[in-house]
C-alpha cells in the first residue's frame, strides 16, 4: 500500500539510507477506484487564474505519484528533510543499473485480502500519463 510504503521510506530517509523505489507503477493504493480517480481529477482541477508559471505542478507519472507521497511524510521545510528527499530515487521499473539481489519487499506495505485497491499505474493512465508500452 502506498501510504505504508511512503512512511516507512520517509523513516528509512530520516535515518541515513539511501533508498531507491523500483516498479513504482505497481504500488498499490486502497479505496475504490471510483473514488481515487474523482479526488485526483478535483486536485488536478485546481487552477490558478495568474500565470501558468506560477500554477501548482502536479504529477502525473507513476514514479512522480510515489515520490510525491513519500515527500508528505518528511519535514521538508528543515534541513534533514531536504536532505533525506535528495537520497530518494524512485524508478518506473527496474532499472539495470539497479542490483536485484539487494532489493527488499516490505511485508508491513503488503496488500490485506478483501482491500479494494488501484494500482499507481492505472491511476496515472486515468490522469493523463502515457506509458511507453501502450
Amino acid at each position: 500500500m502506498l501510504g505504508r510504503l511512503a512512511s516507512l521510506v520517509a523513516k528509512r530517509l530520516l535515518s541515513g539510507e539511501f533508498v531507491t523505489i523500483v516498479n513504482a507503477e505497481k504500488a498499490l493504493i486502497s479505496g475504490s477506484r471510483r473514488m481515487i480517480r474523482a479526488e485526483m481529477q478535483i486536485t488536478l482541477g485546481l487552477r490558478n487564474l495568474g500565470s501558468k508559471k506560477k500554477s501548482p505542478k502536479h504529477p502525473r507519472r507513476p514514479d512522480g505519484l510515489v515520490r510525491r507521497s513519500v515527500r508528505g511524510m518528511l519535514p521538508l521545510d528543515k534541513p534533514k528533510g531536504k536532505d533525506a528527499y535528495a537520497r530518494l530515487r524512485v524508478c518506473i521499473g527496474a532499472p539495470k543499473d539497479v542490483d536485484a539481489t539487494a532489493a527488499k519487499t516490505l511485508e508491513e506495505a503488503q496488500r490485506h485480502e478483501g482491500t479494494r485497491v488501484i494500482s499507481v499505474g492505472d491511476l496515472a493512465r486515468s490522469i493523463g500519463w502515457h506509458s511507453l508500452e501502450m
